[in-house]
């Protein structure tokens, strides 16, 4: 059972994600960290560097001298796109890669919340990968759209504002997949969860969204942000109203 008013309500999605921060120090969890921080140590690191070169060849090759005092503009603009763009694109990256290593971290953070000696039964990686390449092809399908939106005068103002909030979107479906998928939820319902859920589930994305474009907060994140859907979900059942299994 899981209460979706509650859900809706972003103070405790976001009290999820920090409880989710506060644990990471948890020493049954630390071995279950080392390989997804390795994935987003290079992943990351890649991104950033990406960026920096990509925005400034940019703004060198379509900016004239006489207009170089538009910089201070520009590069927050191309900045914030970029961040918003590539560093939600290297997430979906990331995540595909430590897939099956968020869902068994999952599953030890439910053990450890409840008390009781849950078996951690770890998904198949085809089960896992298959899930997960759904997940990144629903989000495909609608970043391409959205792409176009930076090239539509007046229009691509507002992009950047457009895709944080699709970005939040996609972070909460992402981080929220694992704890989801160990209660046996098919990607279809944790679609229909996520919507009757929206508000709590747009902070909790935004919040890990802006988080991952800190650096150092970046390669943490990602596993808090596992930790947080976990609490969240299991906060949800345990103040039921609307039918989902729980764990065995």
């Amino acid at each position: 059972m899981l209460n979706i008013k509650r859900g809706n309500n972003p103070v405790f999605a976001l009290r999820c994600l920090l409880q989710g921060a506060k644990l990471l120090n948890h020493p049954q969890l630390r071995k279950y960290l080392l390989i997804p921080l390795f994935i987003n140590i290079v992943l990351y690191s890649g991104a950033f560097v990406l960026g920096y070169h990509s925005v400034s060849a940019l703004i060198h090759e379509f900016i004239p001298d006489w207009l170089a005092w538009l910089n201070w503009i520009l590069w927050p603009l191309f900045f914030v796109s970029f961040l918003v763009i590539g560093f939600f694109t290297f997430t979906l990256l990331a995540n595909l890669i430590a897939a099956p290593y968020y869902s068994v971290l999952s599953a030890k953070v439910l053990q450890i919340i409840t008390g009781q000696d849950l078996p951690i039964v770890e998904q198949p990686w085809d089960k896992v990968f298959v899930g997960e390449l759904r997940r990144v092809g629903y989000l495909l399908v609608r970043i391409v759209p959205l792409l176009f939106l930076f090239l539509i005068p007046v229009v691509n103002l507002i992009a950047p504002l457009l895709w944080a909030a699709f970005a939040a979107w996609g972070y909460a479906m992402e981080f929220m997949a694992y704890p989801l998928e160990n209660r046996g939820l098919t990607f279809p319902a944790q679609k229909r969860f996520l919507r009757q859920s929206r508000w709590g589930a747009l902070s909790f994305g935004g919040v890990t969204g802006f988080a991952l474009t800190l650096p150092v907060i970046n390669l943490f994140i990602g596993q808090a942000a596992v930790i947080g859907a976990t609490l969240y979900i299991h906060g949800l059942a345990e103040a039921g109203q609307i039918g989902i299994p729980k764990s065995d």
